[in-house]
């Protein structure tokens, strides 16, 4: 077996019994990149959180229109590209609900929000950012509420967790099943590093 992959394993089983990661959740490194990315899988849902660096995300949104404040505002607030899909099985398979308002980041023993596309729209006139790079920003970031349906419905986007770069926090996530309540928490997150 490859020396990478054993090793990468072994970390893990040690990151999971020192409780670095929780149960149901699997880290990876990408090789080429060396960006983390956090994966969840329980009840149906599928969630995946990958590292963005602050360059990618300041690049993304410069490309677009965004100042260059405002671009270095969105890029250094812990960006993660975001993937959200319904596992289930068309014969068992149930409509997932997700709101990003009932999310919690646990950092420094505080509970806060999330900062959600409609906070960065809130702090934002016309003057500071063209109606035109505010659309490009709805579309280019996760959607705040949505329903996915059974057999691979997913969506993607990025999710600004609102923090420093470097910074790392738990993820507290909840979802809805048939009117069910499901919660997960995601440990030892990390923000990327602007450099």
């Amino acid at each position: 077996m490859d020396k990478k992959i054993t090793c990468f394993y072994l970390l893990s089983a040690l990151l999971l019994q020192s409780g670095f990661i929780s149960a149901g959740v699997k880290l990876s490194v990408d090789p080429q990149t060396q960006l983390k990315g956090w994966k969840l899988n329980q009840a149906e849902l599928e969630l995946e959180l990958i590292q963005r660096l602050p360059d990618q995300t300041r690049g993304f949104f410069l490309a677009r229109g965004f100042s260059s404040a405002v671009a270095d505002d969105i890029a250094n607030a812990c960006v993660f590209q975001t993937i959200v899909r319904n596992k289930g099985s068309e014969v068992q398979g149930r409509p997932i609900s997700i709101s990003l308002k009932s999310w919690r980041i646990e950092h420094e023993g505080k509970l806060q929000p999330l900062k959600l596309k409609e906070d960065w729209n809130r702090q934002w006139s016309d003057l500071d950012v063209k109606p035109s790079a505010q659309l490009a920003f709805r579309w280019a970031t996760f959607p705040t509420e949505q329903t996915f349906y059974p057999v691979g419905d997913y969506n993607w986007g990025m999710i600004s967790f609102g923090l420093a770069p470097g910074k790392v926090f738990d993820l507290n996530l909840q979802w809805k099943i048939d009117n069910q309540t499901y919660r997960a928490t995601i440990k030892n997150i990390q923000c990327t590093q602007d450099n």
